[in-house]
Formats: structure tokens, sequence, C-alpha cells
């Protein structure tokens, strides 16, 4: 899930937007013919639904290129309301009734307190530095529907650039 705080994407602004690209795979991730799906923001203007559309199709660079080689089969694109708390790894999003999720801590088990944890990923293509915690709600339910709570979460801030095609 992405917040854009500020952003462009050629001459479009992409500032107060959300959105998300929506995987499962029937098998490891790098073995591929994983069904996706975009959840974005209803506010998006015709001209930002556009920059979505090729950025998640990874013709645009960033770490969908990546997902994109792994991707089989594409669901639909669905626009939805979007409610976004950004604090760290006390984040909350919920995005109509296909997506909620809020982060935690990884608690330490002996005394239960939060731990601080990073992970520095110089060569990373998604960030470069996250917050390891955990994903105390992750839930999907569209075209897609999971439950991954209680497992791997994490938080990061991101910049991305690159060449927007036209």
């Amino acid at each position: 899930m992405w917040h854009i705080e500020k952003g462009k994407f050629g001459n479009v602004v992409l500032d107060g937007l959300s959105w998300s690209w929506i995987g499962h795979s029937p098998g490891p991730l790098h073995k591929g013919n994983v069904t996706w799906l975009v959840l974005a923001d209803e506010k998006a203007t015709p001209e930002q639904r556009k920059a979505f559309a090729k950025i998640a199709e990874g013709k645009a660079g960033g770490p969908w290129v990546i997902f994109m080689a792994v991707a089989g089969r594409r669901g639909d694109t669905k626009y939805m309301p979007f409610e976004v708390e950004v604090d760290g790894l006390n984040s909350k999003v919920r995005a109509g009734d296909a997506l909620r999720m809020e982060l935690g801590p990884i608690l330490n088990p002996v005394t239960g307190e939060a731990e601080e944890l990073y992970l520095d990923k110089p060569t990373g293509f998604t960030s470069k530095r996250l917050t390891l915690g955990v994903g105390n709600v992750f839930r999907v339910s569209s075209d897609l529907a999971y439950d991954h709570s209680g497992k791997y979460g994490e938080f990061s801030k991101f910049e991305y650039s690159g060449e927007s095609p036209d």
C-alpha cells in the first residue's frame, strides 16, 4: 500500500492519493503465476487513474517491474475510499471493504516490550530502509480474498523517480 504525500507522474500530480497493488501467489512467489489487482483512491481523476495503471503495469520502473515479472492473471482495478493514518508501525489503512491493514511492532517474547528493528537494503527495490513489524490486521476481501493477520509487516518511506512514458 502506498500513500503519496507529494509526488507526480510526468505532469500528473498525485499528492494525497493512496493505492495498493494486491497479489496472491499459489506457490513460491518467484515461480510466478501471481493473480493481482489494483485498489485505488476513488478521488483520483481520470489522468491520475491512467498514471496508476501505467505504474502498476510496470511501465515506468520501480518495484512494479519486478511485480510484473511474476504476475499472471490480472483482476479489475477497483476505486474506493481510502482511510489512511500514517504513523510508522502504528499506521492503519482501510480501502472500502476490500483492504484492512493495521501495523504493529514485533514484541519481545520474554518481556512483551516492543522491539525496534530495521532492515537496511542499499539495493532494495521497494525501499532502502524499513522498520520491521507485524501486520496485526491484514485482510483482503475483493476479487482476491485472504487473511494474513499476525504475519510479517513493514513500514518505510519511499522515493521513486524515473521517466513516465507518454
